[in-house]
Protein backbone atom coordinates (compact mmCIF):
# COMPACT_ATOMS: atom_id res chain seq x y z
CA UNK A 1 0.00 0.00 0.00
CA UNK A 2 1.18 3.70 -0.65
CA UNK A 3 0.00 5.08 2.35
CA UNK A 4 -1.33 3.19 5.71
CA UNK A 5 -2.45 4.86 8.79
CA UNK A 6 0.05 2.89 10.89
CA UNK A 7 3.30 1.96 9.57
CA UNK A 8 4.43 -2.02 9.59
CA UNK A 9 6.91 -2.84 12.24
CA UNK A 10 8.73 -5.60 13.32
CA UNK A 11 7.04 -7.67 14.96
CA UNK A 12 7.48 -10.73 16.94
CA UNK A 13 4.69 -13.39 16.39
CA UNK A 14 6.13 -16.31 18.85
CA UNK A 15 9.02 -16.68 20.81
CA UNK A 16 11.73 -16.75 18.31
CA UNK A 17 9.89 -15.81 15.19
CA UNK A 18 9.95 -12.74 13.60
CA UNK A 19 8.45 -10.71 10.83
CA UNK A 20 10.21 -7.55 9.88
CA UNK A 21 8.49 -5.72 6.95
CA UNK A 22 10.38 -4.48 3.82
CA UNK A 23 13.50 -5.98 4.54
CA UNK A 24 14.20 -6.22 1.10
CA UNK A 25 14.28 -2.85 -0.58
CA UNK A 26 13.13 -2.53 -4.67
CA UNK A 27 16.85 -2.71 -5.73
CA UNK A 28 17.32 -5.76 -3.77
CA UNK A 29 13.93 -7.55 -4.59
CA UNK A 30 14.62 -6.98 -8.25
CA UNK A 31 17.98 -8.98 -7.69
CA UNK A 32 16.69 -11.60 -6.32
CA UNK A 33 14.07 -11.76 -8.83
CA UNK A 34 16.76 -12.06 -11.96
CA UNK A 35 18.58 -14.95 -9.63
CA UNK A 36 15.51 -17.10 -8.99
CA UNK A 37 14.24 -16.62 -12.82
CA UNK A 38 17.61 -18.35 -13.59
CA UNK A 39 17.27 -21.11 -11.03
CA UNK A 40 13.78 -21.34 -12.11
CA UNK A 41 15.54 -22.32 -15.43
CA UNK A 42 16.14 -26.31 -16.66
CA UNK A 43 17.80 -28.12 -16.21
CA UNK A 44 16.78 -28.80 -12.27
CA UNK A 45 14.86 -25.90 -12.99
CA UNK A 46 11.03 -25.35 -11.65
CA UNK A 47 9.04 -28.50 -11.17
CA UNK A 48 5.39 -29.67 -9.78
CA UNK A 49 5.98 -31.29 -6.39
CA UNK A 50 4.00 -34.86 -6.37
CA UNK A 51 3.57 -36.38 -2.67
CA UNK A 52 3.79 -39.82 -1.56
CA UNK A 53 0.09 -40.29 -2.04
CA UNK A 54 -0.24 -39.16 -5.39
CA UNK A 55 -1.64 -35.75 -4.98
CA UNK A 56 0.81 -33.05 -6.27
CA UNK A 57 1.70 -29.03 -4.23
CA UNK A 58 0.08 -26.44 -6.00
CA UNK A 59 2.97 -24.28 -5.51
CA UNK A 60 5.95 -25.09 -7.95
CA UNK A 61 9.27 -25.23 -6.69
CA UNK A 62 13.08 -25.14 -7.63
CA UNK A 63 15.88 -26.12 -4.85
CA UNK A 64 19.62 -25.07 -4.61
CA UNK A 65 22.14 -26.57 -2.43
CA UNK A 66 20.43 -29.80 -2.16
CA UNK A 67 17.21 -31.07 -3.57
CA UNK A 68 13.89 -31.51 -1.23
CA UNK A 69 11.43 -34.24 -2.21
CA UNK A 70 9.07 -35.61 -0.06
CA UNK A 71 10.10 -36.35 2.67
CA UNK A 72 14.42 -36.09 1.83
CA UNK A 73 17.27 -34.49 0.56
CA UNK A 74 19.23 -35.51 -2.81
CA UNK A 75 21.85 -33.97 -4.77
CA UNK A 76 20.13 -35.02 -7.66
CA UNK A 77 16.15 -33.99 -9.00
CA UNK A 78 15.31 -37.47 -7.90
CA UNK A 79 11.70 -36.56 -8.99
CA UNK A 80 12.03 -34.50 -11.48
CA UNK A 81 14.72 -34.41 -14.51
CA UNK A 82 17.71 -36.34 -12.50
CA UNK A 83 20.17 -33.49 -12.98
CA UNK A 84 22.34 -32.32 -10.24
CA UNK A 85 20.46 -29.73 -7.96
CA UNK A 86 22.11 -26.14 -8.88
CA UNK A 87 24.70 -24.74 -6.05
CA UNK A 88 23.83 -22.78 -3.63
CA UNK A 89 25.93 -19.02 -3.78
CA UNK A 90 27.85 -17.82 -1.19
CA UNK A 91 25.62 -14.08 -1.65
CA UNK A 92 22.59 -16.08 -0.64
CA UNK A 93 24.45 -17.70 2.67
CA UNK A 94 25.34 -14.25 3.39
CA UNK A 95 21.83 -13.11 3.07
CA UNK A 96 20.80 -15.73 5.29
CA UNK A 97 23.13 -15.07 8.46
CA UNK A 98 22.48 -10.99 7.97
CA UNK A 99 18.23 -12.18 8.16
CA UNK A 100 19.10 -14.03 11.50
CA UNK A 101 21.16 -10.66 13.19
CA UNK A 102 18.23 -8.33 11.68
CA UNK A 103 15.80 -10.47 13.41
CA UNK A 104 17.05 -12.79 16.51
CA UNK A 105 20.00 -10.63 17.05
CA UNK A 106 21.79 -13.76 16.50
CA UNK A 107 25.09 -14.74 15.17
CA UNK A 108 25.16 -18.32 13.62
CA UNK A 109 28.01 -19.78 12.12
CA UNK A 110 25.99 -22.54 10.90
CA UNK A 111 26.47 -22.66 6.84
CA UNK A 112 23.17 -22.23 5.43
CA UNK A 113 23.31 -24.21 2.15
CA UNK A 114 19.66 -24.76 1.28
CA UNK A 115 17.13 -22.62 -0.51
CA UNK A 116 14.10 -23.81 -1.50
CA UNK A 117 12.38 -21.41 -3.86
CA UNK A 118 8.40 -21.67 -4.50
CA UNK A 119 6.08 -20.28 -6.93
CA UNK A 120 2.80 -19.45 -5.81
CA UNK A 121 0.29 -18.75 -9.03
CA UNK A 122 -3.33 -16.97 -8.05
CA UNK A 123 -4.76 -20.32 -6.68
CA UNK A 124 -1.53 -21.93 -4.87
CA UNK A 125 -1.48 -22.63 -1.55
CA UNK A 126 0.38 -24.66 0.99
CA UNK A 127 -0.50 -26.45 3.63
CA UNK A 128 -0.16 -26.57 7.36
CA UNK A 129 3.28 -28.45 7.59
CA UNK A 130 6.58 -28.44 9.80
CA UNK A 131 10.26 -27.96 8.04
CA UNK A 132 11.34 -31.26 9.74
CA UNK A 133 13.94 -32.74 7.09
CA UNK A 134 17.24 -31.19 8.16
CA UNK A 135 19.80 -32.33 10.80
CA UNK A 136 20.07 -28.71 11.65
CA UNK A 137 17.94 -26.97 14.19
CA UNK A 138 19.64 -23.45 12.37
CA UNK A 139 16.56 -20.80 11.73
CA UNK A 140 14.38 -20.73 9.05
CA UNK A 141 14.67 -17.93 6.58
CA UNK A 142 11.80 -16.68 4.62
CA UNK A 143 11.78 -14.64 1.76
CA UNK A 144 8.98 -12.58 0.07
CA UNK A 145 8.91 -11.34 -3.46
CA UNK A 146 5.49 -10.97 -5.52
CA UNK A 147 2.32 -10.90 -4.46
CA UNK A 148 0.79 -10.58 -0.69
CA UNK A 149 0.00 -14.00 0.48
CA UNK A 150 -1.62 -14.81 4.62
CA UNK A 151 1.15 -17.04 6.03
CA UNK A 152 0.03 -18.75 9.34
CA UNK A 153 1.97 -19.56 11.57
CA UNK A 154 0.90 -22.02 14.37
CA UNK A 155 2.51 -24.01 16.98
CA UNK A 156 4.93 -27.20 17.43
CA UNK A 157 2.06 -29.74 18.08
CA UNK A 158 -0.72 -29.75 15.95
CA UNK A 159 -1.48 -28.48 12.64
CA UNK A 160 -4.32 -26.37 14.14
CA UNK A 161 -4.65 -23.90 16.32
CA UNK A 162 -3.67 -22.29 18.15
CA UNK A 163 -2.10 -19.78 15.26
CA UNK A 164 -1.75 -17.02 14.11
CA UNK A 165 -2.09 -14.97 10.51
CA UNK A 166 0.38 -12.78 8.95
CA UNK A 167 0.54 -10.49 5.66
CA UNK A 168 3.28 -11.11 3.95
CA UNK A 169 4.17 -8.44 1.00
CA UNK A 170 7.10 -7.97 -1.21
CA UNK A 171 10.56 -7.36 0.31
CA UNK A 172 8.92 -8.65 3.93
CA UNK A 173 11.38 -11.50 5.43
CA UNK A 174 10.09 -13.85 8.03
CA UNK A 175 12.82 -15.76 10.19
CA UNK A 176 11.56 -18.89 12.98
CA UNK A 177 14.17 -20.35 14.96
CA UNK A 178 14.69 -21.56 18.57
CA UNK A 179 11.46 -22.72 20.41
CA UNK A 180 9.38 -22.18 17.05
CA UNK A 181 12.12 -23.98 14.52
CA UNK A 182 9.77 -26.96 13.95
CA UNK A 183 6.31 -25.03 14.15
CA UNK A 184 3.76 -25.76 11.86
CA UNK A 185 3.29 -22.92 9.02
CA UNK A 186 1.30 -22.61 5.59
CA UNK A 187 0.17 -20.28 3.03
CA UNK A 188 -3.86 -19.96 2.98
CA UNK A 189 -4.15 -17.38 0.69
CA UNK A 190 -2.62 -15.28 -1.98
CA UNK A 191 -4.40 -12.00 -3.10
CA UNK A 192 -3.50 -11.52 -6.54
CA UNK A 193 -2.42 -8.65 -8.30
CA UNK A 194 -0.74 -7.42 -5.21
CA UNK A 195 2.71 -7.47 -6.14
CA UNK A 196 4.41 -3.95 -6.83
CA UNK A 197 4.20 -3.17 -10.48
CA UNK A 198 7.82 -2.05 -10.84
CA UNK A 199 8.63 -5.38 -9.95
CA UNK A 200 7.63 -6.96 -13.10
CA UNK A 201 5.80 -10.33 -11.39
CA UNK A 202 2.92 -12.02 -12.09
CA UNK A 203 2.40 -14.26 -8.95
CA UNK A 204 4.77 -15.05 -5.19
CA UNK A 205 8.02 -16.46 -5.03
CA UNK A 206 9.07 -17.37 -1.27
CA UNK A 207 12.85 -17.98 -1.03
CA UNK A 208 13.51 -20.09 2.22
CA UNK A 209 17.04 -20.71 3.31
CA UNK A 210 17.78 -23.78 5.63
CA UNK A 211 20.97 -25.31 7.31
CA UNK A 212 20.95 -28.93 5.97
CA UNK A 213 23.30 -30.46 8.84
CA UNK A 214 24.20 -33.16 6.14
Amino acid sequence: MDAELFPRERTEVAPGAVHLPEWLDPSAQRELLEACRDWARPPAGLRTVRTPGGGTMTARQVCLGWHWYPYAYARTVVDGDGSPVKPFPDWLGELGRRAVRDTLGERHTATYDIALINFYGADARMGMHRDGDEKSHAPVVSLSLGDTCVFRFGNTETRTRPYTDVELRSGDLFVFGGPARLAHHGVPKVYPDTAPPELGLTGRLNITLRVSGL
